[in-house]
């Protein structure tokens, strides 16, 4: 039999229940609380040596843009049902400034064999630094714009039908604020506004067209919208993933892109945290997934110096996810700059490339549209070019 309270603990005990239930007993609503992750997750897996070496053939003229349309930085590039394919390009403004923060974005459509159709979006009020081109079902192409917080809605003839967020008013230098201020009290986590974005990347949709946008570098948070655009919810925080990357589910440092397969299970590109994060549309944390495959940590990166000590997960940078009867999960990281293929739960079944300058090499792939399970158009960002690639097979 427990022993009865000393008539101290029973006053103290008295005093912590009427501390905790006020509220509660005079109807008063209190906050209800984020869904949690679970406490314990799988440890990062150990780094894979055996990983196959795919053969790949890449076609690097495959769009027939003409000598007036050079490539700048391609951000990104899609493919829709049609062979449709519509890049992301910044190009240059040779004859005008300023150069920091000019706005620079591009749209350009492109036949299935290639060649050359249109510019869409010339002049469209959200655009000015797109960040991704995502093609829905429906084929209508959708404009992830980091610069001026929105995202946007082409339908096929290339009129705008959705706007999300909303551009900053005038003048040219909007306060400071407005991309990385309204933080917390301890001048790290940015508060959360319904409906908003800062610096947005990317953007998918589920089963029943919900919209999915991850935002982004500074709010560190993945918005969640029904398929009229009407405001659903928002999960994550900015926070770290931990020495092996395996730590803090739901935390994001740069969520980059986003995809969902037809489970409705959302991927998330955690690219500063070494990750890809996998939740269900609820937003409740499934599971991590890592790129281990080993490398050379003495190769010098393209851009950048050599760090003093490296990491074993590299940094997932592109999510794409096929649409075929087996879905696949193709990715890719800036160093040791390979892409990777994927089963949804996360194996590497195989890998190709490397970082640099030459003909097979890439430098920041930064979108990957995956028309197929074994066709890629890489965005290859600071090569300036859009490569198609042929997977052959899985032998070394």
């Amino acid at each position: 039999m427990t022993h009865p309270f000393r008539s101290i603990g029973l006053f103290a005990l008295a005093i912590a229940v009427a501390a905790i239930t006020p509220l509660a007993l005079r109807g008063v609503a209190v906050p209800p609380v984020a869904a949690q992750a679970p406490a314990t997750t799988k440890p990062a897996p150990a780094p894979r040596s055996d990983v196959p070496i795919l053969q790949y053939e890449i076609a690097p003229t495959f769009l027939k843009n003409s000598p007036d349309q050079n490539f700048g930085e391609v951000l990104g590039v899609a493919v829709n049902s049609k062979g449709t394919v519509v890049v992301l390009n910044h190009p240059g403004s040779a004859t005008s400034g300023p150069l920091y923060g000019n706005a620079t974005t591009q749209l350009l459509e492109f036949d299935a064999s290639g060649k050359f159709v249109r510019e869409v979006g010339r002049g469209v009020y959200g655009l000015g630094y797109a960040h991704s081109v995502r093609f829905d079902r429906y084929d209508n192409l959708w404009v992830v714009d980091k610069g001026t917080n929105t995202v946007m809605r082409f339908n096929p003839a290339g009129y705008v039908t959705m706007n999300l967020g909303r551009r900053p008013e005038g003048p040219d230098d909007p306060a400071e604020s407005y991309y990385r201020g309204g933080r917390g009290a301890n001048g790290q986590t940015p508060v959360h506004v319904d409906g908003t974005f800062r610096q947005p990347t990317d953007v998918a949709w589920d089963s029943d067209d919900n919209i999915y946008v991850s935002d982004g570098y500074t709010n560190s948070r993945i918005a969640k919208f029904d398929k009229h655009g009407a405001w659903v919810t928002s999960w994550g925080s900015r926070g770290s993933s931990g020495t092996h990357a395996d730590e803090n589910p739901s935390q994001f440092s740069t969520p980059h892109n986003i995809g969902i397969d037809r489970q409705n299970n959302v991927y998330v590109a955690d690219r500063n945290n070494r990750r890809i994060q996998v939740f269900d549309r609820d937003g409740r944390f499934q599971r991590f997934i890592h790129l281990t495959a080993t490398y050379d940590k003495k190769r010098h990166p393209v851009l950048g110096n050599l760090p003093a000590s490296l990491p074993d997960e590299t940094q997932p940078w592109t999510i794409c996810i096929t649409n075929t009867p087996t879905q696949y999960l193709f990715t890719s990281d800036s160093e040791p700059g390979r892409i990777y293929k994927l089963t949804l739960d996360g194996t590497i079944v195989g890998m190709f490339g490397e970082s640099g300058r030459d003909a097979r090499q890439f430098n920041w792939i930064h979108g990957l549209a995956c028309p197929s399970a074994d066709t890629l158009v890489v965005a290859d960002m600071n090569n300036w070019r859009v490569l198609k690639v042929q997977i052959k097979d899985q032998t070394r």
